[in-house]
């Protein structure tokens, strides 16, 4: 019996929700819950342009608007990069006299560096309904406060370099976070038949990070410094919204 009642809370809450929104949005501000998958193309400033090149970061969220176009939220997103800028120097202590990486079997080593990391943000904004085919959609101004962390990857195809297996990698990746905030400028469009659901716009992160590991093998010193950098992106976002179109009323003559 107990396993039973979280079962029917659950479906209690979903049948509540779509009970409440059977509206139409073509004539009425409605409150809706949000669920969407983004996609941003990032580009680095501060501190870590000098670390990395632009990357890509794809992630999801779920957000709940109001009756009165108020919107919060939070969102998650994965970063990946294939530019990392000044590779070549990272491995100088452990390299040749020309640079390259010897591997366990007395060959020169496949190295390819990565950008990765990730950040979440809880969110909040108003919709502005302009140029809109309904009062839900409109221009969106939105902000967040959240963590962002990254690190550089080193990929040795087969694991051959033992130099940079396990921990030892760890002294190399440059793995920093801290605290960040977002801020977003766009257009969100929902459709008065559901089916086109879209948000496009800039979005900004401005990050204070720190290093987190104990030594940086290359210099044999902890980085202690604190990193001001941000990220200025171009946004695009897919919506379902999760409201139950209002019955559309027959008249028979």
């Amino acid at each position: 019996m107990a396993r039973k009642i979280p079962v029917l809370f659950f479906f209690s809450f979903f049948s509540f929700f779509g009970l409440m929104a059977q509206v139409s949005i073509r004539d009425s501000v409605i409150s809706t819950p949000l669920i969407y998958a983004t996609y941003s193309y990032q580009f680095p400033g501060g501190d870590l342009s000098r670390q990395f090149g632009s990357n890509s970061s794809i992630g999801g969220g779920f957000m709940f608007k109001t009756k009165s176009n108020w919107i919060i939220g939070v969102e998650g997103n994965f970063m990946f990069g294939q530019t990392v800028k000044n590779s070549d120097s990272m491995l100088l202590n452990i390299s040749t006299r020309e640079g390259f990486l010897i591997d366990a079997g007395g060959m020169y080593a496949d190295l390819v560096y990565y950008e990765r990391g990730f950040n979440f943000f809880a969110k909040a904004g108003k919709v502005v309904p302009l140029f809109a085919p309904n009062p839900n959609s409109g221009f969106v101004i939105l902000a967040g406060i959240g963590y962002l962390q990254d690190k550089i990857r080193i990929h040795n195809p087969g694991n051959t370099a033992p130099q940079i297996l396990g921990d030892y990698k760890k002294g190399y990746d440059r793995l920093n976070g801290g605290f960040a905030i977002n801020g977003s400028l766009g257009y969100l469009y929902m459709s008065n038949t559901r089916l086109l659901n879209f948000y496009i716009g800039f979005d900004f992160i401005q990050t204070w990070t720190k290093p987190y590991r104990q030594r940086d093998f290359d210099t044999g010193k902890q980085d202690t410094r604190t990193f001001n950098s941000q990220f200025y992106s171009i946004k695009v976002s897919w919506f379902v919204p999760l409201f139950r179109r209002a019955p559309k009323e027959f008249y028979l003559y």
